[in-house]
């Protein structure tokens, strides 16, 4: 098949990795895939070295931006139209939501009007998050719930990479009437179920400061809004003096780095929570070895896939229950928290700090979990299986 994906920019971040696994295991399996997307600006890092020699087409739209402009936003619009005229697909298959709503609304301008006036293209939206949510302004949220219902109306067929997604969009009127799959967001699991070398481990840590026999509570997230690093700070603020050797470790850049290192500074841990900045993708694998709990608290995120990345790698992951952390966190795996519960945060870091044969057990539980839920070729399968509806 000729497949177009559409996504609005390769930066650092989970809905680009699951689409350029996704490009590539597409391409490996003999289909002819191309991937359109919008320049990578931003400290978030970008993703476009490691897209290349994929074994598909890569182009930029630089009109394709994250940022709400009509006349751009229209602009690409025409441009992405043009595009899709050109490379005449069987399937246009788009993600995250500037993307989503071009992506689908030029595409379906285009059926029958393809491939000798067949009801191609066929539009296929993955949701790896929802852009309405409970911590934004209502009319915004209403304003996003009526151009989703809009572009559902453009789509054939959605993918969701949690279920809550699906239970998400459709109690919104999204998509009533159009067939929803859930297919797990992959992870290339190799570097994640295979430990560095020690002497690997020791050195990223000696890169950071951090002793040896020092336990380290690890976040990788984004420096950006609802991520959660101002709840980790405050519980580790409450924990420091009690676990001197415990260290917090960020991993990530954002437009709120300086914010959170004066956080850091404000709350006396100096020395105590580190910054790693930026990390390649292939040096994620290592920072979760060499580190000991997984602490996540992002506020909204379809199912974030550090949780099943740490799992890999036998760490017990502490997670608020917000959108598809529960369908990979449990009781056997880790430790599930109400949103915003500083209390139960710092309880269950403390419960994990101090016995380290919990920490075993609920990594090697959430290990056995998620080994073949987040393969690369489950997923893949998912995703041919809805294609095949129109073959």
């Amino acid at each position: 098949m000729k497949i177009v994906h559409v996504i609005t920019r390769l930066i650092l971040g989970g809905a680009q990795e699951n689409t350029l696994i996704t490009c590539k295991l597409l391409a490996q399996r003999g289909h002819d895939v191309t991937l359109i997307t919008g320049p990578a600006a931003g400290p978030e890092g970008a993703l476009y070295e490691q897209a290349k020699g994929g074994g598909y087409e890569i182009i930029i739209l630089d009109e394709l931006c994250r940022q709400i402009s009509p006349l751009i936003d229209l602009a690409a619009y025409f441009k992405l139209k043009a595009l899709l005229k050109s490379l005449k697909p069987d399937i246009v298959h788009t993600h995250s939501a500037k993307a989503g709503i071009l992506g689908r609304w030029a595409a379906h301008a285009l059926k029958g009007k393809l491939n000798g006036g067949s009801n191609k293209p066929h539009v296929v939206h993955t949701i790896h998050g929802l852009a309405f949510h409970d911590y934004q302004n209502r009319l915004l949220n209403q304003f996003y719930i009526a151009i989703e219902r809009a572009a559902a109306r453009r789509t054939d067929a959605f993918i969701t990479v949690a279920d809550v997604m699906t239970e998400k969009a459709r109690a919104a009127g999204i998509g009533l009437d159009k067939p929803f799959t859930t297919a797990y967001s992959a992870i290339e699991e190799d570097a994640y179920l295979t430990p560095p070398a020690p002497g690997e481990i020791a050195a990223f840590r000696r890169r950071y400061d951090i002793p040896a026999d020092a336990t380290v509570l690890l976040k990788i997230a984004r420096l950006f809004e609802l991520k959660g690093h101002d709840f980790v700070i405050e519980s580790a603020r409450r924990l420091a003096v009690k676990y001197p050797h415990c260290i917090w470790l960020f991993v990530g850049d954002g437009m709120l780095a300086e914010s959170l290192t004066n956080q850091v500074h404000f709350a006396h841990l100096d020395g105590r929570v580190k910054f790693t900045g930026l990390l390649p993708p292939d040096q994620i694998p290592l920072a979760i070895h060499a580190s000991d709990i997984l602490v996540h608290c992002s506020l909204r995120e379809g199912l974030a896939r550090v949780l099943p990345q740490a799992m890999l790698c036998g760490k017990p992951v502490v997670s608020f229950d917000i959108d598809g952390a529960k369908e990979v966190v449990n009781e056997q795996t880790g430790i599930l928290l109400p949103p915003q519960d500083l209390d139960r945060l710092t309880a269950a870091c403390d419960k994990l700090i101090a016995d380290p044969a919990l920490c075993a057990r609920l990594g090697a539980a959430g290990r056995a979990s998620v080994k073949c839920k987040f393969a690369p070729d489950a997923m893949l399968d998912t995703i041919e299986n809805v294609y095949s509806l129109w073959t």
